[in-house]
């Protein structure tokens, strides 16, 4: 069997939202495993997964894997049942989807990189496995509550932006490498307070508080499966919940639903949304927050130049976007000149 899918990813996308609503269920997990050989590992998991009908996205490296995919909701025992088999992955928790549409992934992919969080440190040069306390949603609740905890959301700008936890440092920052260093330097002069981070499904986290910990810091805290397993454990156990607004995820929802709060905006009118899009100019796709109107106004774009573009001929798209490497787009609080240009 082939081990790649070879359907054009624009067409696998238009039979994904034209197919009636697909009882699918949605959901993360990682695993830091030393892995001898990332490639075969790769190959043999494609196998298995494709053959269960998994869509979604996957990262294997030599440090393990990370993995958000989309099971069709009859095979999830026997999804678990082929997962567990792996013995590093034998009852690794499934982190569920908060909110689920069916139709978060379009296709599998599975892929092997250096990493599977890119992070930018060296890590032979600390124990990756000496992390910090998980603390389950009561005990995040209790230790969010003491004036000697300092909380910080271990995520990006676009993440946060929609949602985080209430008295939470959200750093204005893109990348997660940039993030590590944040997280540093603000714990500089509070080296006797409890550091308290979260990320979505607690990944991040399991890096970060062990880079933590090698800095010297000795009060490291992280929240246990992320913001997906606290909002399950708030629910069932009917806790305070601290989080407000939209918990952004990686991929085609962009967000599942925690409250009611809207606490963002649309980034070209100023509505209140939190919603967000790629823009529909492929030559563009920029990564913003666009209300209803506004996705009418400019036809799902983030601007009339791109608006202009995608009513052009395929072809003629084609050869403007050619050669242009536009790299890793997201909107920068104001800072996307397209963006700027529409509220002036």
């Amino acid at each position: 069997m082939a081990l790649y899918n070879r359907i054009e990813g624009r067409l696998l996308k238009e039979q994904l939202h034209s197919a009636p609503r697909l009882n699918r269920t949605t959901l993360s997990f990682y695993k830091y495993h030393h892995l001898a050989d990332p490639k075969g590992f790769r190959d043999k998991l494609y196998k298995i997964l494709s053959s269960l009908g998994v869509l979604g996205r996957i990262y294997v490296a030599p440090e393990g894997i990370n993995a958000q995919v989309s099971v069709p909701s009859s095979q999830l025992n026997a999804f678990r049942a082929a997962l567990y088999a792996i013995d590093f992955l034998n009852n690794v928790r499934l982190n569920i989807a908060v909110e689920d549409n069916g139709k978060s992934f379009f296709k599998l992919k599975i892929l092997v990189r250096k990493k599977i969080v890119a992070d930018g440190l060296d890590d032979s040069t600390f124990d990756v496995t000496n992390c910090g306390i998980h603390v389950s949603a009561k005990e995040f609740n209790r230790l969010a509550d003491d004036p000697n905890t300092i909380i910080i959301d271990m995520r990006n700008h676009y993440e946060s932006e929609v949602g985080h936890f209430k008295n939470a440092i959200c750093p204005d920052v893109d990348t997660f490498r940039e993030e590590l260093q944040v997280a540093e330097d603000l714990m500089a002069q509070h080296r006797d307070k409890n550091l308290l981070m979260y990320c979505t499904g607690g990944i991040r986290c399991e890096k970060a508080s062990a880079w933590m910990k090698h800095k010297g810091f000795k009060n490291i805290f992280q929240l246990d499966g992320g913001i997906i397993e606290y909002a399950r454990q708030v629910k069932e156990q009917g806790l305070e919940n601290k989080f407000i607004g939209k918990n952004f995820v990686f991929d085609e929802r962009l967000g599942e639903r925690i409250t009611d709060d809207i606490i963002s905006s649309c980034h070209q009118c100023g509505a209140p949304c939190d919603d967000h899009t790629n823009c529909k100019n492929d030559g563009c796709h920029l990564l913003f927050i666009q209300c209803k109107a506004c996705g009418e106004k400019f036809s799902g774009c983030c601007s009339i130049e791109c608006k202009q573009i995608i009513q052009l001929p395929e072809e003629k798209q084609k050869e403007i976007r050619k050669g242009i490497n536009k790299g890793r787009q997201v909107f920068k609080k104001g800072r996307s000149q397209h963006l700027l240009n529409i509220n002036q």
